[in-house]
């Protein structure tokens, strides 16, 4: 069972990381003044880029051989082929996701109610927390249910730069990729049928929030 393990661990850290910089992005890329489409394009990127592009991109940055990776190991913190590093691959794979619907839901809140309150002095702080968070709850969850799930079935960047290293890094994904490897189809059809129900109950319980907050409304 380490596999799933390993993946709900991976998946509920790299979700909270996700969850909270997805909404900080989302919010201020809707505020910028300049720079908006270059900065949306920069987010979105691993969304577009093959996973393996991400993963070998990561390894760029992180390795020992770069800068971050050189400074990181004079305080003896390696990431590379660690349990921090598939939790790294998950939080860029599954960021886009989690960015792009919540500043859809964003953006379509009428912004004349932002405007309302701003001439009544309400402080930009009190506008997040009572006004824009709780109009726009339906989108943030189906930002958090998307994310989360693509962190489940994260594979390419996850091999590339945490590896496949059984109880340490290997997840679902990986393990899947194992067992066909070793010809051991029953186990591997076994883990994808896994993987295939974790997603579908997730999505299936955030479509039921939705439209059950919708009747509620």
């Amino acid at each position: 069972m380490s596999p799933l393990i390993i993946t709900l661990k991976t998946s509920a850290v790299a979700t909270t990381i996700t969850f909270f910089a997805g909404i900080f992005l989302a919010y201020v890329v809707c505020n910028m003044k300049r720079g908006k489409e270059l900065a949306d394009a920069i987010i979105m990127l691993p969304m577009v880029l093959p996973p393996t592009v991400v993963g070998f991109f990561l390894l760029l940055i992180f390795g020992k051989r770069s800068a971050l990776g050189k400074f990181l190991l004079q305080f003896d913190i390696s990431l590379v082929f660690t349990w921090k590093a598939a939790v790294i691959a998950a939080v860029v794979v599954s960021l886009p996701l989690m960015y792009r619907t919540t500043r859809g839901a964003f953006e379509q809140l009428d912004r004349n109610i932002i405007y309302a309150a701003r001439t009544l002095g309400v402080s930009e702080w009190k506008i997040f927390w009572r006004i824009l968070l709780p109009n726009t709850k339906s989108g943030i969850l189906a930002g958090l249910v998307l994310s989360y799930t693509r962190a489940l079935g994260e594979f390419g960047a996850t091999i590339m730069f945490a590896g496949n290293v059984p109880d340490v890094t290997q997840t679902l994904s990986t393990a899947i990729y194992a067992a066909v490897q070793a010809n051991d189809y029953d186990l591997a059809f076994q883990w994808s049928l896994l993987l295939a129900m974790l997603s579908l109950f997730f999505i299936f319980a955030m479509n039921w929030a939705i439209r059950r907050k919708q009747n509620f409304h």
